[in-house]
């Protein structure tokens, strides 16, 4: 018994520890990705806890290697964005100005009782009293109400050096049209960190070395 409960908080340390060092985003909503590691680190810390015959060794190193491969995986997702957005997928909106969007949610295999469940624990009952609902590559259901939204949000164009077709569509931008915006303000579209851009004209654009400029 006294090896069973040395064992458990051996491991339980271990599993807290490799938590940390995955980063704050696992212990909240989880990419796909990250569901899977956290899945597979429950399992094995749960069998090298029932079976005292399994040494030590075998429950943590596979452990300590799920992890090595998620931060690598991270690594890699930062550097590609292309890789992130193939791995963890893209935010799709399936409410816009009141409209259900059929096809994003058969996409996604939502349904109409999804979303208005999603809708009523955010207290709102009226599809028309929803700008945007935007779903998350987490799973979340995020809602834009009309009266609590300017009249026309801004729209992700550029992420990390990459251009978002989607966003520029909804920010009415052609790419001549944000050629040039990216030319009066003298920087190419590869040293972008962030440029949200609307509709009436108005953006923010942060460089990657951190400068703002609106």
């Amino acid at each position: 018994m006294l090896i069973i409960m040395i064992r458990t908080v051996i491991l339980y340390m271990t599993v807290i520890a490799m938590m940390r060092l995955m980063g704050k985003k696992q212990l909240g909503e989880l990419q796909p990705g990250e569901l899977v590691t956290t899945i597979l680190i429950s399992n094995i810390a749960t069998m090298s806890i029932e079976d005292p015959t399994v040494p030590m060794l075998l429950g943590i190193a596979p452990i300590l290697m799920i992890v090595c491969i998620d931060v690598f995986a991270s690594m890699l997702t930062l550097k590609f964005p292309r890789l992130r957005s193939l791995i963890a997928g893209h935010p799709k909106v399936v409410i816009s100005e009141g409209v259900i969007d059929r096809r994003q949610l058969s996409e996604l295999r939502y349904t109409a009782d999804d979303i208005l469940t999603a809708m009523r624990e955010e207290g709102i009952f009226d599809v028309n009293e929803v700008r945007y609902a935007v779903v998350e590559t987490t799973g979340k259901i995020n809602f834009l109400r009309k009266q609590d939204s300017p009249s026309d949000p801004p729209s992700i164009v550029i992420r990390d050096g990459v251009t978002e077709p989607g966003g520029m569509e909804s920010a009415g931008l052609t790419e001549a049209a944000l050629a040039e915006l990216l030319k009066s303000e003298g920087v190419s579209g590869k040293d972008v960190f962030l440029l949200t851009a609307s509709r009436d004209g108005s953006y923010t654009l942060i460089r990657k070395d951190g400068v703002k400029q609106q």
